[in-house]
C-alpha cells in the first residue's frame, strides 16, 4: 500500500431526476401526466465514482480529475458545488462544449424518459495541466471512469497511468465509445454488455449467461494484459476472470422491490478501488464492490457527513413514501436471533412494502438487561438482521425506548411481538399520534434470548 489520495479520473456529467407520481393521461396525447414532488441533481459518470469513493470513509481524500467548463456554465457550477459538498477535491482539465446534463422523468420510481443535451468533451489531446500530473503521480489508488469523451484517451495522461508502481492499484471502468485500459490494469469492470460489446467473442450455446461473461473476461483479460477482468450481472451480481483458474463469481444479495439500478457500476468500481488501495485481495475488493453497489440500488446514494448505515435507510423510507409503500417498523434488542424473532420479521415484512427495524444500540441493550449483555455487539446484530430478505433496512437507536427514532421514521405500522401488552409500549401513543397503527403478532411461545444465555451458562459453567 502507498499513502495518497485515491484518485478518479475521467468524464463527468450532471444526472437530474425529476421525480413525481402520475394518476392520469394528458387529454391531447396518451402520456402520463406526472406531477412534479422533487427535483435531485447529482453528479454522473466520474463524478459519482468520486462521491462514491469518498463515502467510503477511509482515511485518504478523494480527487476528481475531469474536464470542467468555465463558471459562465451554470450546470459546472453545480456539479462543482456538489463534488465539494461530498468532500472531493475537483482537479480541472480544460472542456470544450457544453457540459453534459442527463434529466430523467421519474414516476412512482420508475423512470419515463431521458433527456440529454451539451456536447463537452475534453479540449485537446497535448498537454495536462501541472495540479492534474502531480495528482496522478502521488496517488495511493486511481480509478479511471470512462464515458467515451476524451479523458481516457489523452496520450499525456496515459502515460502517466502506465507509469504508476506496481504498488499502487488501477482500476479501469471502460465504455464502449472510449479507450481501451492500459496495460497491467490490476482490475477492470465492464457490464455484461459492455463486455459483450469489447470482447466481440463467438456466442456461447447459452448466450448470456455466465459461459458467455467468462468466455469475454477471458479474452478481454489476454487482451488488456490485466490482472483481473469483472463482468457486471446485475442482479446476479459480478464474475471475476484473473488466469487459467475457473472464474469467481460473487453473488449480489437481494433488493426487494423495483431497483434503480443507474449508477450501480460507479459505485462498484469505486468501492472495489478504495478496498485494494487498503491492501484487499480482487476477490475481497469485489465482495466490497457489489456489496456497496447493491446497498446503493437499494437506497441511493446517502448524504456525506451522516453514517452510512443511517443515510441509506432513510433513502429507502422516501422512495417507500413517493410510491405510495407502507412502511412497516418494529424493534427490539435482537441479542442472538431464535425462531421467536425470525418469525415476528417475516410476519411484520408481510404487513408492508418496507420493513424497518429499529436495533437497540450495545448502550441500551446494558441499560435494559445488565452488564452482560448483549452477547453480541451492534454491528454484528445489524449484520445478522440486514441478512434476513424480509427485513429491508436496520436503524440503531441509543435511548432505552425507539421514541425519537419514531418521531421522525413515522411508520404506518409498528409492530411488536404478542409477549408484550399495551400499557408496555410507551411509544404505541407516539405511533397513533402520526396517523401510525401498533399491532401486536403472535409470538413463538418459550423463545427468548435470556432464556437461552440462561441456558448456556447453566450447561457450559462460566466457560465462554
Amino acid at each position: 500500500m502507498r499513502a495518497g489520495p485515491l484518485v478518479v479520473v475521467g468524464d463527468t456529467l450532471l444526472d437530474v431526476d425529476l421525480q413525481g407520481t402520475s394518476q392520469r393521461l394528458a387529454p391531447d396525447a396518451p402520456v402520463p401526466v406526472v406531477d412534479l414532488a422533487a427535483e435531485r441533481p447529482r453528479p454522473g459518470g466520474a463524478g459519482l465514482a468520486a462521491v462514491q469513493a469518498a463515502r467510503l470513509r477511509t482515511s485518504r481524500e478523494t480527487v476528481l480529475v475531469t474536464p470542467l467548463a468555465d463558471t459562465d456554465d451554470p450546470d459546472a457550477l453545480k456539479l462543482l458545488e456538489l463534488l465539494e459538498a461530498q468532500g472531493v477535491r475537483v482537479v480541472r482539465l480544460p472542456l470544450s462544449g457544453r457540459t453534459v446534463r442527463k434529466t430523467r422523468l421519474i414516476a412512482h420510481g420508475r423512470p419515463l424518459v431521458r433527456v440529454d443535451r451539451g456536447d463537452g468533451r475534453l479540449h485537446g489531446r497535448t498537454g495536462l495541466p501541472d495540479a492534474a500530473a502531480a495528482a496522478v503521480r502521488g496517488a495511493g489508488a486511481v480509478l479511471v471512469s470512462d464515458y467515451g469523451r476524451g479523458t481516457a484517451a489523452h496520450p499525456v495522461l496515459r502515460a502517466l497511468l502506465e507509469e504508476l508502481p506496481g504498488e499502487v492499484p488501477l482500476v479501469w471502468d471502460p465504455h464502449p465509445r472510449g479507450a481501451e485500459p492500459v496495460p497491467r490494469a490490476r482490475l477492470v469492470t465492464p457490464n455484461r454488455e459492455e463486455a459483450r460489446t469489447l470482447a466481440a467473442t463467438a456466442r456461447t450455446a447459452r448466450s448470456g449467461g455466465y459461459a458467455q461473461a467468462a468466455t469475454d473476461a477471458a479474452a478481454l483479460r489476454a487482451r488488456w494484459r490485466a490482472t483481473g477482468v469483472s463482468v457486471t450481472m446485475g442482479e446476479h451480481g459480478a464474475l471475476l476472470c484473473t488466469g487459467d483458474q475457473p472464474p469467481v463469481l460473487v453473488p449480489a444479495p437481494p433488493v426487494p422491490g423495483r431497483p434503480d439500478t443507474c449508477g450501480a457500476g460507479d459505485c462498484l468500481s469505486a468501492a472495489a478501488t478504495g478496498a485494494l488501495a487498503e491492501g484487499a485481495l480482487l476477490t475481497e475488493a469485489l465482495e466490497q464492490g457489489v456489496h456497496h453497489a447493491s446497498v446503493f440500488v437499494a437506497g441511493g446514494p446517502a448524504p456525506r457527513g451522516s453514517d452510512t448505515a443511517e443515510a441509506e435507510p432513510w433513502d429507502l423510507v422516501r422512495r417507500t413514501r413517493l410510491q405510495g409503500g407502507t412502511v412497516v417498523a418494529t424493534g427490539g434488542c435482537f441479542d442472538l436471533l431464535h425462531p421467536g424473532h425470525v418469525s415476528l420479521l417475516h410476519q411484520a415484512a408481510r404487513l408492508g412494502d418496507l420493513l424497518v427495524v429499529c436495533l437497540n444500540s450495545d448502550a441500551s441493550v446494558r441499560a435494559l438487561k445488565g452488564p452482560g449483555r448483549p452477547v453480541m455487539g451492534q454491528a454484528d446484530r445489524a449484520r445478522v438482521l440486514s441478512a434476513l430478505g424480509c427485513v429491508d433496512a436496520v436503524m440503531v437507536f441509543d435511548e432505552e425506548t425507539p421514541t425519537a427514532l419514531l418521531e421522525r421514521l413515522r411508520p404506518d405500522l409498528w409492530v411488536k411481538g404478542g409477549d408484550y401488552g399495551p400499557l408496555e409500549l410507551p411509544e404505541a401513543s407516539l405511533v397513533r399520534g402520526h396517523g401510525g397503527q401498533v399491532l401486536l403478532l403472535p409470538y413463538l411461545e418459550g423463545r427468548s434470548t435470556t432464556r437461552l444465555v440462561q441456558r448456556a451458562h447453566s450447561e457450559g459453567g462460566e466457560e465462554r
